[in-house]
């Protein structure tokens, strides 16, 4: 068995073969290591229950973290009960503190199987917890599923449609060219194309879009959105993925952030549980970040209560 692959040559995403790992372990595969992590916390994302089970009989100490976070945390972030009870079985504690306080029991009420676990008493959701989880249900369903694949967005609390377009200081465009240009956005001159965005107003605030390009993140919009409030960013990146930026108070205070991603061993609790609830839902995460409700999915897709022209001027210095 060559020392870098540990008895796990050929593995990949697939951890669901219970016979193979099986063999694998008997045949000296080390089940403490594989790849530069745990075996255990990859079967916990990517494996079955029998080989969660399998393997956590194998390991010296089953919440043995990887990266800050045990195999229970993964399995229940990745949405995958059926391997946390598993794992719960062989021991794993659901109540041991984690990222931003949480535990994997805890955060497991705000998501979609919170009975998963027995809760002991003084556990437990909070009431602002128990609303926030309530309403990023909600608002997750009021969007639905649907291709934001290089769109640009802003999410702006406070201010409607109107007091947006004042703000960036932008002037209405013509029926007839937005209809040419929405036939064949692509087929502009990007310079052209990005001065032309959408506005519209939702409870909570107002959703600036453009489905394509990202313009509404730049932070030269962005700054001006967000005086004395706070916006959201993102750009839906063809090439490297979702990227988010916060402004506050006319000032870009957050870059190349991650909407939707996994939490990281520093965030906030409400960072934390935001991360978990919005998990591969950048717009909704965006929406939420600002305290926008919308309804439906209108705002981001369109049509939009206002096309716009904003001004030429340099949107990236501010």
């Amino acid at each position: 068995m060559a020392a870098e692959n540990h008895g796990w040559v050929g593995m990949g995403w697939d951890w669901t073969d219970v016979d193979d790992i099986r063999r694998r372990l008997d045949e000296g595969a080390d089940p403490e290591k594989w790849s530069g992590g745990r075996p255990l916390h990859r079967a916990a994302v990517f494996g079955s229950p029998e080989v969660v089970a399998e393997l956590a009989r194998r390991v010296e100490d089953v919440d043995a973290p990887e990266n800050g976070v045990t195999a229970l945390w993964e399995a229940v972030v990745s949405r995958k009960p059926d391997n946390a009870r598993a794992l719960a079985a062989a021991g794993a504690d659901p109540w041991r503190p984690s990222f931003g306080g949480y535990s994997p029991g805890r955060l497991s009420l705000a998501g979609p199987t919170p009975h998963l676990f027995s809760v002991p008493e003084g556990e437990g959701l909070t009431a602002s917890e128990r609303a926030a989880a309530d309403e990023a249900a909600r608002l997750i369903t009021a969007l639905g599923t649907f291709d934001y694949d290089g769109m640009g967005l802003a999410c702006v609390a406070g201010i409607d449609a109107v007091e947006a377009v004042r703000r960036l200081e932008a002037a209405p465009v013509a029926d007839e060219v937005m209809e040419e240009l929405l036939e064949a956005p692509h087929e502009y001159d990007m310079d052209e194309s990005l001065q032309f965005i959408g506005v519209t107003s939702v409870p909570g605030g107002c959703v600036v879009t453009q489905p394509w390009g990202y313009a509404p993140q730049m932070p030269g919009v962005l700054t001006r959105l967000s005086v004395d409030t706070v916006c959201y960013g993102l750009y839906a990146n063809p090439k490297s993925g979702n990227q988010g930026s916060i402004a506050r108070h006319g000032t870009v205070e957050g870059w190349d952030l991650h909407p939707g991603g996994g939490a990281q061993e520093n965030d906030t609790s409400e960072e934390v549980l935001a991360s978990y609830l919005f998990q591969y839902n950048a717009v909704a995460y965006s929406c939420a970040f600002a305290g926008l409700r919308p309804t439906d999915r209108r705002a981001v897709v369109g049509p939009p209560d206002l096309w716009v022209a904003l001004p030429r001027r340099d949107y990236w210095s501010h």
